[in-house]
């Protein structure tokens, strides 16, 4: 599923591509058809992110709120430089597609969770459910600490409850924890808040460096391929990474196996000797 990054990385782009012209609003697959009708002929205002929703405003209280779930994209091509000489016939299953009025770019969205025509009030009531976002100026970081400072739940679970923390995945779950050296079964109550601030400001620029990059980077300059002499990760999900997808191998940093364990129907992925499993000291 794509994470957070990804999607205001895409709403960048709608906005840069589209923002202030009109479009040509379609659904070739035929389920969004009466909503895109409505739509066809609007200006795009601009889109924004919050966590793993996206929001793309055409004016007049009208808004199109993706999810992009496991499966979906959405991809935009601006025709200039592109060999193109017009828009290109949709293929596969299009749910809407977006051209410019003038004819030189379009965006195809396929496969999503959520794709909905809603008001203001029914965004705002989507946002509502939603945790603070890394990403975004206005998040309020105490809101999260609200919900993990009182529970049991292991902190994996926590950092993937999108209404307790909002844009992240497997990887950057995977990655945070590992650089904090938190095991992830550890219950959220038993961390301290400067554990989780810190987190926090490190999941900032992380998730920020992933907006730039459209990669999920996370290994710090000494663990880089170039730095320990190792091959480059070769993944469909790029980057250099310390724990995701990389069950069995050599942790950069101990040398120790990786190890994974499902959690939640996700794996999780974990050093046990990077980060330890927790013991209370009450216990002891």
């Amino acid at each position: 599923m794509p994470e957070g990054h990804t999607l205001h990385r895409l709403a960048r782009e709608l906005t840069d591509v589209f923002g202030g012209r009109q479009v040509r609003v379609s659904s070739p697959q035929g389920r969004f058809a009466d909503s895109a009708a409505r739509l066809d002929g609007a200006v795009l205002e601009g889109a924004e992110a919050w966590g793993k929703h996206l929001f793309a405003d055409l004016g007049a209280d009208r808004f199109v709120h993706v999810h992009l779930g496991l499966y979906g994209t959405f991809l935009v091509h601006d025709l200039a430089g592109s060999g193109l000489a017009e828009v290109p016939p949709p293929v596969g299953e299009v749910r809407m597609r977006l051209v410019r009025a003038d004819g030189t770019a379009y965006g195809d969205l396929r496969g999503p969770t959520t794709c909905a025509l809603v008001t203001t009030a029914e965004r705002d009531a989507v946002v509502a459910r939603t945790g603070p976002d890394p990403l975004r100026a206005d998040a309020d970081p105490e809101r999260a600490w609200a919900r993990i400072g009182r529970s049991a739940s292991p902190i994996g679970t926590l950092l993937m409850d999108q209404a307790v923390l909002a844009g992240v995945g497997n990887v950057y779950r995977a990655e945070i924890l590992f650089r904090h050296r938190i095991h992830p079964l550890r219950p959220g109550r038993t961390l301290r808040v400067g554990q989780w601030r810190a987190m926090w400001e490190d999941l900032v620029g992380l998730m920020a460096d992933g907006v730039r990059s459209g990669t999920i980077d996370t290994v710090r300059p000494e663990h880089t391929p170039d730095a320990m002499g190792r091959p480059p990760r070769k993944d469909d999900h790029g980057g250099e990474v310390y724990v995701y997808r990389r069950t069995g191998q050599p942790c950069h940093v101990c040398g120790r196996a990786v190890r994974t364990e499902v959690l939640g129907g996700r794996n999780l992925f974990w050093c046990s000797r990077c980060q330890p499993s927790f013991r209370s000291r009450a216990a002891a």
